[in-house]
């Protein structure tokens, strides 16, 4: 089982609401948002402050970037809905539902909050010792706690391009 090595407390940048269709959100903008936990075996203990996002069954799958996506259900399936509708023509359009879909596994959180991580995709992000859980709106990411550090220095060091990049699309 994958067990708790380092539990942060105190989430101070993590904010959860109910919307009016009855999902929770979740953001946060401070490091204290990002959990670091040990890996032993395929288990995943999902942080208390998490769970209620997630209720007792989940959808994990491929991510972006070579994290693992972690999505309450309502979410996956708005997000399978979406990706139903792309253009079966355009082979981007096919390419990204068959990474998000065929990834794609149910998973049931036991008592204890933890989530059986199948190999494929702990194989798939290269979940080593530690990884990082981090909340991001309507889901989780999961992440190598290494392939983290790299991922997140660089997009800081990059944020003011991005922003620019961004302004375009009217954020």
């Amino acid at each position: 089982m994958w067990k708790t090595t380092c539990f942060e407390r105190g989430f101070k940048g993590v904010s959860m609401w109910l919307t009016g269709m009855s999902e929770w959100h979740i953001v946060g903008n401070r490091e204290d948002l990002w959990i670091k936990v040990g890996i032993e075996k395929k288990r995943l203990a999902i942080p208390p402050e998490f769970r209620s996002a997630l209720g007792r069954k989940a959808v994990i799958t491929r991510g972006l970037d070579q994290c693992l996506f972690l999505y309450p259900i309502k979410a996956w399936e708005d997000l399978a809905e979406k990706l139903s509708k792309l253009p079966l023509a355009q082979a981007d359009a096919r390419g990204f539902a068959r990474l998000m879909l065929t990834g794609g596994r149910y998973v049931d959180l036991d008592n204890l909050g933890r989530i059986l991580v199948p190999d494929y995709l702990k194989s798939y992000a290269g979940l080593q010792k530690k990884v990082v859980v981090a909340g991001v709106y309507d889901r989780m990411e999961i992440w190598d706690e290494q392939k983290w550090q790299g991922y997140k220095e660089k997009v800081e060091s990059e944020a003011g391009d991005m922003s620019e990049r961004l302004k375009e699309l009217g954020l």
